[in-house]
Parts: structure tokens; C-alpha cells; sequence
């Protein structure tokens, strides 16, 4: 059986996707972007600022699909230039605490929006 998730706290989608889909107890989210939901535009403050609005629309999708970011067992994070990563890594990190999920990082050509950063999960839910 599967499920879909649309969170209210998280921006809406723009393309032909949801926000995440349950399958049995496992959540796979798209991959959340630093928009900000009551606005629609990019967090304003580089790829600082735009690691932790995308890290909490992940964490809005995530609750509205019944886990958490303690739940999340593998990420994905994309950034538009590598030489970002300790900025993104440092956010991340604060993100999940010490309950670091497995992660693969890869630097991509460009981003949806423009933007500089953005995170997928797969977690578990409850």
C-alpha cells in the first residue's frame, strides 16, 4: 500500500510530485529545496540560510508523514558547488543532532530554482 504525503508547513511542490510517498514503514521524500513556504522564494542568506529552510521543510514533510528526522535512516544531499560543504555540513549536522543517518553528497550542475542546496530522506515511520 502506498501513501501520500502533502505537508502544510513545507512549500508546495513545483513540478508533477509529492512531497513524500509511505510504503508500508518506510517514507521516501522528494528532495526539499530551501524555499520558504509562506513565501515561495529562496531563503534569503546564501547556501547557509538555504541548508536550513530546505533541512526544515524536510523535517515538515517528515512529520506530516508520521516519522522524524531521528527516523531518517539515509539522505541524500545535493549542492550546487562542493566547495559549500563544510558551510552545509556544519547545518546538517546541527540538524540530526547525533543521530547522523547514512548520507551520500553529490555536487550537481544546477538545482530547481536556482537553488544552491537540497536534501531527500528516507526514514521510518512510527
Amino acid at each position: 500500500m502506498k501513501k501520500i504525503i502533502s505537508a502544510n508547513n513545507a512549500p508546495a511542490a513545483i513540478g508533477p510530485y509529492n512531497h513524500a510517498v509511505v510504503a508500508g514503514n518506510m517514507v521516501f521524500t522528494s528532495g526539499q529545496i530551501g524555499l520558504v513556504p509562506e513565501t515561495g522564494k529562496l531563503a534569503e542568506g546564501g547556501v547557509e540560510a538555504q541548508a536550513v529552510q530546505a533541512l526544515k521543510n524536510l523535517e515538515a514533510v517528515l512529520v506530516a508523514s508520521g516519522s522524524s528526522m531521528a527516523d531518517v535512516v539515509k539522505t541524500t544531499v545535493f549542492v550546487k558547488d562542493m566547495n559549500d560543504f563544510a558551510k552545509v555540513n556544519k547545518i546538517y549536522g546541527e540538524a540530526f543532532g547525533d543521530n547522523f543517518p547514512a548520507r551520500s553528497c553529490v555536487e550537481v550542475a544546477k538545482l530547481p530554482a536556482g537553488a544552491l542546496v537540497e536534501v531527500e530522506a528516507i526514514g521510518i515511520v512510527k
